[in-house]
């Protein structure tokens, strides 16, 4: 090779090297974040591709937190005013500066356990879900997954209720209980979302006993993710239940998850109820309270902030109890 041809091919060289280092600058984080866990298997797909989760970090200094208000009864309580809430940022009171009622759209995911135990109890199930899909405004938009030993995305993101209604129809029950799994999937979904509001409702009847993903790990990741989890929990009445270990921690999981969220567990434990609680999930999703404030203390460190909701009680009226988003992360420096 003659030495021009060989000088051209070094500068060409230079440059491909220089553009692609360009390219990574361009990408912030790409070199330290590790990728996002992948899914359980999908018994008929193959491994599924997924985004990373949504993940909950506050941009600029202003804090929005979603709040549900119920009653002993669960029911969600409307009307209430901020003069209702005191709000405090790791344990510092906070002056509320704004104050609303969420009643934009919302994309929502149902977690659908389609184990062998729930054979007895999977139409009364499907009719939950379709009786919160009455509930639907214009632009909500949904997804459903079933779950056993596999974790099946049975329905993409779409704004047609029947598509919804006509998959539940197929599921079957068989299998263990591949729960932890597929909460992973559907939040990492969500991240193709169209609608910033986003939920999960969960309708399960016990615990994992068949997810490659840890307790840890799915709460690490509630924690971080800005989606609401809300769980119809199918258990038997406690004087007759006969528990395996997993099945016994069930009921403690979905409440934990559902906490940390801002969501809520409603318990039922006859199946009568079930269409009932799916119109209260329904109601509690469209009479949210949004408390913004401005941190006293407000600190770019990247690192999460607990934040506590407390009620004024009414006087002489029903005790009344709040879900709230649990914290958040701080932007960085």
């Amino acid at each position: 090779m003659k030495a021009e041809n060989r000088s051209g091919v070094a500068d060409l060289t230079k440059i491909l090297l220089c553009c692609a280092g360009l390219a990574l600058l361009g990408l912030p984080g790409i070199a330290q974040n590790d990728p996002p866990a992948a899914p359980a298997r999908d018994r008929d797909r193959g491994r599924a591709k997924v985004d990373p989760p949504v993940a909950l970090h506050v941009d600029s200094n202003l804090v929005q937190i979603p709040v549900t208000v119920l009653d002993r009864d669960e029911q969600s309580i409307p009307g209430l005013d901020k003069s209702t809430f005191r709000l405090f940022d790791d344990k510092a009171e906070q002056a509320i500066t704004h104050f609303a009622v969420e009643t934009a759209p919302v994309s929502i995911g149902f977690v659908f356990d389609s184990s062998a135990s729930m054979n007895n109890k999977m139409q009364r199930s499907r009719e939950a879900v379709s009786t919160f899909l009455k509930t639907a405004v214009r632009d909500d938009e949904f997804f459903l997954v079933d779950f056993n030993d596999h974790v099946n995305m049975r329905t993409d993101f779409t704004k047609d209720a029947g598509d919804v209604e006509q998959q539940l129809g197929f599921i079957q029950a068989m299998g263990r209980t591949a729960l932890l799994d597929a909460i992973d999937l559907s939040i990492h979904h969500m991240r193709q979302a169209a609608n910033p509001r986003r939920a999960l409702i969960i309708v399960s009847d016990g615990g994992d006993n068949r997810s490659r993903r840890t307790a840890g790990e799915i709460k690490s990741l509630v924690k971080e993710a800005d989606v609401q989890i809300y769980a119809i929990g199918i258990f038997d009445p406690i004087e007759v239940r006969m528990l395996t270990p997993e099945d016994a921690a069930g009921p403690a999981l979905l409440k934990s998850l559902t906490k940390q969220s801002g969501g809520h567990l409603y318990e039922v434990d006859n199946l009568n109820q079930l269409a009932g609680v799916a119109s209260k999930i329904g109601a509690a999703l469209r009479t949210q309270y949004v408390l913004g404030y401005y941190p006293t203390q407000s600190k770019h460190d990247g690192k999460y902030h607990k934040v506590e909701v407390k009620l004024v009680q009414p006087k002489g009226g029903p005790k009344l109890q709040a879900s709230w988003r649990r914290g958040y992360y701080a932007p960085g420096n």
